[in-house]
């Protein structure tokens, strides 16, 4: 039952109620503010190092990439590397869209059956890009983090 006062007032109970639904309010408010977008994807060490192990098993063999007629992007990388996991997807959607004239090769750092590699690139820090003309000459290496945009834009004047 809703208590009133002699002059008709609403009691405490109704007070009470008016507080709740306030706050209420205001939770729900906070909770839309601050969660995170529905279609934000989270990247996490887990899923980059998922990714990178996954494109290394489908990179094309290095001797395969070299006894091609493409262009070869060779990356070299670490498991550990955090920088090569959190490059794993921008390479792997530049592999999707130029890996039909570009030969996409993953050399581990860390395998010694690639130390002359590593050697003769000169790789002392991962993830290390280059990018190799048919003829094997270096046309350009880069090392770090690298945008997507830059990488298309040599592939694509590379490519003609």
């Amino acid at each position: 039952m809703v208590s009133t006062t002699k002059e008709g007032s609403k009691g405490p109970s109704f007070k009470i109620l008016g507080a709740l639904i306030a706050i209420t309010a205001a939770v729900l408010v906070t909770v839309l503010i601050t969660r995170p977008a529905a279609k934000t994807t989270s990247f996490t060490p887990l899923s980059g190092l998922m990714t990178l192990k996954v494109m290394a098993a489908e990179a094309m063999p290095y001797a395969d990439a070299i006894a091609s007629p493409n262009p070869t992007f060779i990356e070299f990388y670490a498991d550990w590397c955090t920088t090569c996991q959190g490059m794993s997807s921008t390479v792997a959607t530049l592999h999707q869209q130029y890996g039909g004239n570009i030969n996409f090769v993953m050399l581990d750092i860390d395998d010694p059956q690639w130390a002359t590699q590593v050697s003769n690139y000169g790789a002392s820090g991962v993830p290390q890009f280059t990018l190799i003309d048919a003829q094997h000459n270096e046309i350009k290496t880069w090392v770090g983090k690298v945008p997507k945009s830059i990488l298309a834009s040599v592939f694509d004047q590379l490519l003609g």
